[in-house]
């Protein structure tokens, strides 16, 4: 479960920093996943920051060591 949260969190973040990316220069046109959302019309740079920093979070909440019995 651990590996999955970080290859996930990974994903996010790597899809947010696209987006930022493309939304500032425009480059990394086939890696937004948000401008393909139509509710997101005109809010694509903020759902990408959003989407990178939970990419981030879930990778630093798999990293942390768990409670073990």
């Amino acid at each position: 479960m651990r590996k999955f949260c970080e290859v996930a969190g990974f994903v996010l973040f790597l899809w947010g920093a696209a987006g930022v990316l493309h939304e500032l220069t425009g480059w990394f046109r086939l890696w937004g996943v948000v401008r393909r959302l139509d509710f997101l019309d005109g809010y694509e740079l903020y759902a990408s920051i959003v989407l990178a920093v939970v990419g981030m979070a879930l990778m630093v909440a798999a990293d942390r060591p768990g409670r073990r019995g």
